[in-house]
């Protein structure tokens, strides 16, 4: 269960710790004190979607922290890596004001997609809007699929009725009528044929570019080589360095046996010579590759024409014209071959059409068993919930409109009837249903899910509106029937409600040094009465509000006492 909460600057809440305890938790307050922020709060430590904005006004940054005790083990846990843990676990997250959230367990780190994907093992809320689930036709079979826990079926479906889909793509691909035919043949035979004639090598636009640059500047190039040609090499009237160099080092030779720093030097001019003379070669050699003849320059600028042109058409690079023109072959290929290929995929189709067919009805037949639980356990709840006469029916409306009557979610569309009077017939649910039987339906259907679904506490956030009198009784009743197996907590505006409770929060609002602030307080005998009447009558409370509240208090533990002794 949960244990405590621990809030930090959520929206109109500074700071606030609550702790919780087993069975029947309810809070209670007037509109807009924050009871639903207690709930956003446990939402955003469980993982679920939440925004900066909920941060309290003028703080960097919020955090709640949640304590659940009396856990089994969690395999979850020991599969996403952290640790096993005893029957405690902690959970922290941090909304920061730019966006960032840090969340931990246990005080290690993990995503948020982790945590949401923890907390729906640890407790399950149930807001206002389930309700308006439940009038969309389109949520029934999920809400089938989950009682009847078809998930396995279904995802075996899914893989055979997406491998179908594919197969379709493929052959609707191929499939073209003649003259399109024709028509795809022929653009693709002249662009393969123009690629091909222009013979296009890997990387030769930017080598024939860096030659045209080169080509630009070598008016300037030869100036320079020849200068340093002539420095280094001379000519008929002037010796140049390398001759100097070498008058030197004969010099020295002649007397290096007179002295060993004289033989020492004669090595080092003989290695600058050798140097002087290896540079002269590359003047000349870059001299040469310099030499290129106008015929030469047309050719390249008549080259990169004609790669400019193909590249308007086929890619900005040789290597994306060649990749086009590989995609080109292939389709070509494709469409040439498209007779045998669309029959080698029809037979395939087949094949996992009828794969899909064998498990879409496994899967149907597994639903509509599901189905007749579900009629039956749902009509029994609401007989609890003083509903007696109503009917309710899951149908089945036949199978999906799609190709082979088989869609994304199996054979079947569902949606549930209920007929609230006798003698009145069966009707979609959300023509027929009121504020006060939706609410209560929900409730119902909630309860049957939650039955086995392992997980040890549910959060109810005003699912009672629209209900009141003996159906608000009659619903304070069922929650604590739910809360001798799981907590239950539950934010109500609803005395019945809130006097069923084992235990009692008051959310209260005030203002302070101009701000405003909210207090959870946990309340005993005497502030529960108080309370109760303030529920009952409004802001003016009676003494005979209060004689009324403590009616209501003591009906409630005479029913939870009940509700013990039947256990």
């Amino acid at each position: 269960m949960l244990s405590l909460l621990h809030i930090e600057n959520i929206a109109i809440i500074e700071s606030a710790d609550i702790r919780f305890d087993g069975g029947f938790n309810v809070l209670t307050g007037e509109t807009g004190a924050g009871k639903s922020i207690v709930i956003d709060a446990i939402g955003a430590v469980l993982g679920e979607r939440t925004s900066r904005e909920l941060i309290r006004t003028g703080a960097r940054s919020a955090l709640v922290t949640a304590v659940f005790t009396g856990l089994p083990k969690l395999r979850w846990l020991e599969d996403n890596g952290f640790p096993p843990q005893g029957e405690e676990l902690l959970l922290q997250r941090e909304i920061q004001g730019d966006g960032r959230n840090v969340c931990r367990v246990d005080g290690r780190p993990l995503t948020v997609a982790q945590l949401r994907e923890l907390g729906r093992q640890l407790l399950n809320i149930h807001g206002q809007h389930d309700g308006q689930q439940l009038l969309d036709p389109d949520s029934h079979l999920d809400y089938l699929d989950c009682f009847g826990r078809t998930g396995d079926l279904l995802e075996d479906y899914q893989s055979s009725y997406q491998a179908m889909s594919e197969k379709r793509r493929q052959i609707a691909s191929l499939e073209m009528d003649e003259a399109e035919r024709s028509r795809r043949v022929d653009t693709l035979t002249y662009q393969i044929q123009e690629l091909e004639r222009a013979g296009l090598k890997p990387g030769e636009d930017e080598e024939l570019d860096a030659r045209k640059t080169l080509m630009r500047s070598a008016g300037k190039l030869m100036d320079a080589l020849q200068a340093a040609e002539y420095a280094l090499g001379g000519d008929e009237d002037s010796q140049g360095a390398c001759a100097l160099i070498a008058d030197a080092e004969g010099e020295l030779r002649g007397v290096a046996r007179l002295s060993p720093q004289i033989g020492a030097l004669a090595d080092q001019v003989s290695t600058l010579r050798a140097a002087a003379e290896d540079a002269l070669e590359s003047l000349r050699d870059q001299g040469r590759e310099l030499d290129f003849s106008p015929e030469e320059l047309d050719r390249l600028e008549s080259r990169l024409d004609i790669l400019y042109r193909l590249k308007k058409k086929y890619g900005s690079t040789v290597a994306d014209m060649l990749d086009y023109l590989e995609r080109s072959r292939q389709e070509l290929d494709q469409i040439q071959d498209a007779d045998d290929t669309i029959a080698r995929l029809q037979k395939e189709l087949s094949q996992v059409r009828a794969q899909a067919r064998e498990k879409g009805e496994r899967l149907s037949h597994a639903r509509k068993e599901a189905a007749l639980s579900l009629q039956q356990r749902v009509q029994e709840e609401l007989r609890q919930l003083d509903m007696p006469k109503v009917q309710f029916q899951a149908q089945f409306l036949g199978q999906q409109e799609e190709e082979d009557g088989m869609g994304p979610t199996g054979l079947d569309q569902v949606q549930f009837l209920m007929s609230a009077n006798a003698g009145e017939a069966l009707k979609p649910i959300q023509k027929v249903a009121s504020g006060g039987e939706l609410a209560r339906i929900m409730l119902a259907l909630k309860n049957v899910l939650a039955e086995d679904d392992g997980v040890g506490s549910l959060v109810f956030d005003e699912v009672d509106t629209g209900v009141s009198g003996r159906a608000a009784q009659k619903v304070a009743e069922k929650m604590a029937q739910v809360a001798r197996r799981k907590q239950v907590l539950c934010v109500t505006h609803l005395p019945q409600i809130a006097a069923m409770a084992d235990t009692h929060f008051s959310v209260q609002k005030g203002e302070q040094d101009g701000r405003t602030y909210t207090h959870v307080e946990r309340l005993d005998r005497a502030g529960r009465g108080e309370e109760l009447a303030r529920l009952i009558g409004g802001s003016s409370v009676t003494d005979l509000l209060r004689q009324s509240a403590e009616q209501l208090l003591a009906e409630g533990e005479k029913y939870r006492n009940v509700l013990r002794e039947a256990l």
